[in-house]
């Protein structure tokens, strides 16, 4: 057997461990000194960390985020969506309510029903809203979302087929579903029209 070949000597006694299991003894083989110092190190940057984020006077990581995010948002603004007369203007326009009711099968309906008359979302179709029922504000909804749980579309969908969208959404108001859920919300009153300028 060459030299390279043969088998480890046995650990001198000192370097055995006194406890013994079915026979099988411990090496004593205890871990480089950088890797426990490293080890005491984080356990002291732990104990000035925690109560100083969490506790003291230093930001907390959700509260520096917070700050971007608003720093983020400050910096991109939101668009300003269309007026309700430019809104109004648009539904006028040949296909535009029909291509709004091609998204809404396909985005809207698992949540608010095929016809509009609500499952998990509310009923779209009766005289009663959660929120304002003008056009740009259902234009709002569909591209910011609702705290209770309706999805911001405005990183799905185009500016286009929001506007699309909303004003399908408008146009179910007064229809019959199949199935419409109970109302929700407080009661649609319509602005009176503006009166005519005079001559």
């Amino acid at each position: 057997m060459a030299q390279s070949d043969a088998l480890p000597s046995q650990p001198p006694a000192a370097d055995v461990l006194s406890h013994d299991y079915d026979g099988i003894q411990e090496y004593d083989n205890p871990l480089p000194k950088w890797w426990v110092y490293l080890f005491y190190a984080t356990i002291v940057f732990a104990l000035v960390y925690v109560p100083y984020y969490q506790f003291g006077p230093g930001a907390s990581p959700r509260a520096t985020w917070a700050q971007d995010m608003n720093e983020w948002y400050v910096l991109h603004p939101p668009p300003k969506l269309a007026s309700e007369q430019e809104l109004a203007a648009m539904a006028e326009q040949p296909g535009f309510v029909e291509a709004g009711a091609a998204i809404f099968s396909v985005r809207c309906a698992s949540c608010h029903g095929p016809d509009g008359g609500g499952l998990v979302g509310p009923n779209l179709t009766d005289q009663v809203s959660l929120y304002a029922s003008d056009r740009n504000h259902i234009a709002r909804i569909v591209y910011s979302g609702t705290a209770k749980g309706m999805l911001a579309w405005k990183d799905q969908l185009g500016i286009q087929e929001i506007y699309q969208v909303s004003a399908y959404v408008r146009s179910l108001r007064g229809t019959t579903p199949a199935n419409p859920k109970p109302p929700e919300g407080q009661p649609i009153v319509d602005a009176p029209p503006a009166p005519a300028p005079a001559k």
